[in-house]
């Protein structure tokens, strides 16, 4: 539970740190004031990518909203992928992502629209490994675990992965069909 706090209150910080600048007037703006002068914040932050990191957007959208609440945020779950592609058309001001842009397709797409950004990394991904008890496996290395899920893998049994593992009744293929990403 103290986690989960602590890193709301990461995301908070930096979803505040986004809402200053993009509610904020700069030094070249015409328009008179800005938010530094006492006034409320008002405008909007588009916000979508991660559903993994969602979750925790929508609640620092929320308790930033407590107390600015003229600032319309708006929180969507379209995929790293998806909220890139936002993101680098210019429709997004923030995009949740688990894993860092990509050099080779995302940049090129941002820096064609002349979409500045920086990146801010507020937590990392956990992932466990569960087998059914059926399998007398005790552990899977890392290197074992990406020879089964990546993509090509030829691995159809367990002794593929190691000779010493039991060779049970379970169709790798038709497993890794069930759990496969949506593409």
């Amino acid at each position: 539970m103290r986690t989960h706090r602590f890193l709301i209150a990461v995301l908070s910080t930096a979803l505040l740190g986004f809402g200053v600048a993009a509610c904020g007037s700069d030094d070249a703006d015409s328009g008179g004031g800005s938010s530094s002068s006492g006034g409320a914040l008002k405008g909007s932050i588009a916000i979508d990518g991660s559903s993994t990191v969602y979750p925790f957007a929508q609640a620092a959208a929320e308790l930033f909203n407590e107390d600015n609440p003229d600032v319309k945020i708006s929180v969507g779950q379209s995929g790293t992928g998806g909220g890139f592609e936002k993101f680098c058309a210019g429709e997004t001001d923030i995009s949740d992502a688990s894993r860092p842009i990509k050099d080779d397709e995302e940049v090129p797409v941002c820096d064609k629209n002349s979409v500045k950004y920086g990146e801010v990394q507020i937590a990392n991904d956990g992932i466990a490994v569960v087998t059914n008890k059926a399998l007398s496996v005790d552990c899977l290395t890392t290197d074992q675990l990406v020879k089964l899920w990546a993509p090509g893998s030829k691995i159809n049994n367990w002794k593929q992965l190691d000779p010493k593992f039991p060779q049970p009744a379970l169709d790798i293929p038709r497993l890794k069909a069930r759990l496969a990403p949506p593409h």
